[in-house]
This record gives structure tokens, C-alpha cells and sequence, in this order.
């Protein structure tokens, strides 16, 4: 059974989002391997550095109300698309929207997006869809 002071810091990491802060860092720090990269100009070279420069990229997204710090930009938005739609349609079924965004590790995104009703979801409402959905994702601070 769990004490009180244990309950109490649940509580606090769950208000304040610090298990996605710390997913959303150790997967950029992965990513990015800012040590083994010698590009000062995108990166800093040391991991502490470049996680302090995430975090004050997050906190100005935060004051900006602008996206933060993310692994995926339109360019990989576009790419996962074309994967999906090989023939090159500009539309997706609305399994692969799903399928495509839960991938992305986006959970709370438009269930019944436009197209939905024709199964045809469009490369525009996709990537808006996505777009919106790691924004939430990558705001890791709490909404007050």
C-alpha cells in the first residue's frame, strides 16, 4: 500500500507531466546523440548542454504558445504519408490514420477527422492531425 508522501509525488509527476518530459528528452538525447555529432551549430556537443537548450526551447514554446522541441517535422510527416499512400493518391483510409498517428506516439488526436465519413483521410488533414497531435505531445509542461 502506498504512503501518503508516495501518493503525493504521484500526484506532482502526473500534474506537471514529468514522465512524457523525461521520455520526450531521452528520446531527443538518443536521437540527436549530441556527443558523437561535432555540428555546434544545430546541436551543442555536450548531452547536458543540449538538454538544457531543449528545455529552453520548451519553456519559449511554452510563453510563445508555439511547437516545441520534437523528433518529427513535415518533412517526416510527408515521408510517413508517401509510405502509406504509394500510389500516390494524396489520400489515406482512415485505419492507416489511426494506425499512423498511435505510431508517431500521438494518443489524443481527432477520431472522425474530415474524409472520415468517405474513408478518405487527405495528405492536408493528416499532417494537420499530426501537426496538432505532437505539439501536444512535445508540450510536456502542465496546462494551468
Amino acid at each position: 500500500m502506498a504512503t501518503q508522501r508516495e501518493k503525493d509525488a504521484e500526484d506532482y509527476l502526473k500534474k506537471h507531466r514529468i514522465p512524457e518530459l523525461m521520455e520526450n528528452l531521452t528520446a531527443m538525447l538518443f536521437f540527436y546523440r549530441p556527443a558523437l555529432h561535432r555540428d555546434l551549430f544545430l546541436h551543442p556537443e555536450d548531452p547536458r548542454e543540449f538538454l538544457v537548450e531543449q528545455l529552453k526551447e520548451l519553456r519559449v514554446s511554452q510563453q510563445s504558445n508555439m511547437r516545441g522541441p520534437s523528433l518529427f517535422d513535415n518533412a517526416n510527416l510527408d515521408t510517413v504519408f508517401k509510405i502509406l499512400d504509394p500510389a500516390n493518391q494524396r489520400y489515406i483510409n482512415v485505419a492507416q490514420y489511426k494506425h499512423a498517428l498511435t505510431t508517431l506516439g500521438i494518443k489524443d488526436f481527432d477520431e472522425s477527422p474530415e474524409g472520415v465519413n468517405e474513408d478518405r483521410i487527405s495528405h492536408d488533414t493528416f499532417k494537420r492531425e499530426a501537426t496538432q497531435g505532437l505539439q501536444r505531445c512535445s508540450a510536456t509542461y502542465s496546462q494551468h
